[in-house]
């Protein structure tokens, strides 16, 4: 039974998987989340999944210490390019999440939250990049094949000093 019959510690790191899973590869933050409830078998992660509506986004990580986000991209990159960014030290090129419908979503809502000092002390952004943002529940296979790449990373830099005690 992976995680899922005991509760994340509070101090847990959060990862929101935004995105839309009914248009294409927009659905990769949240197939994202949905792998890691598979493989975090000591439940070490608070996993939720998001729309990518910026002031949504900020009431999610407000007061959190640790933040992972897993979004969709278009930077004109081969589709299934991944892309990190720590967010609490650098900006986000905005124009990587210009795809989607939200005028105001991950990119922005960062840089306002860094604005009002309500920046989580760890912020790292993965960004994946997408090729179809069309109707449909399928990722195309290069994004598909970023998933599990992915959420095996998010996992391997899990902060020793954010995991309970006797668990690094």
């Amino acid at each position: 039974m992976v995680g899922a019959d005991r509760e994340p510690p509070a101090h847990a790191p959060l990862v929101v998987g935004v995105g839309n899973a009914f248009r294409r590869d927009d659905g990769v933050g949240p197939r994202v989340v949905q792998r890691l409830r598979e493989l975090d078998a000591r439940g070490e992660l608070r996993l939720v999944e998001a729309s990518g509506e910026g002031a949504s986004l900020m009431a999610t990580w407000r007061g959190e210490r640790s933040v992972v986000i897993v979004d969709a991209a278009r930077s004109h990159a081969a589709a299934g390019t991944v892309h990190r960014f720590d967010a609490a030290e650098v900006r986000l090129p905005s124009d990587f999440f210009h795809y989607s419908s939200h005028a105001f979503g991950v990119a922005e809502a960062i840089e306002l939250a860094r604005a009002l000092g309500e920046l989580p002390e760890r912020l790292v952004v993965w960004a994946v990049e997408g090729g179809s943002f069309g109707a449909g529940r399928d990722l195309t296979p290069p994004v598909e094949s970023a998933v599990d790449d992915v959420a095996r990373r998010i996992l391997a830099e899990l902060p020793a000093d954010l995991l309970p005690p006797g668990e690094a």
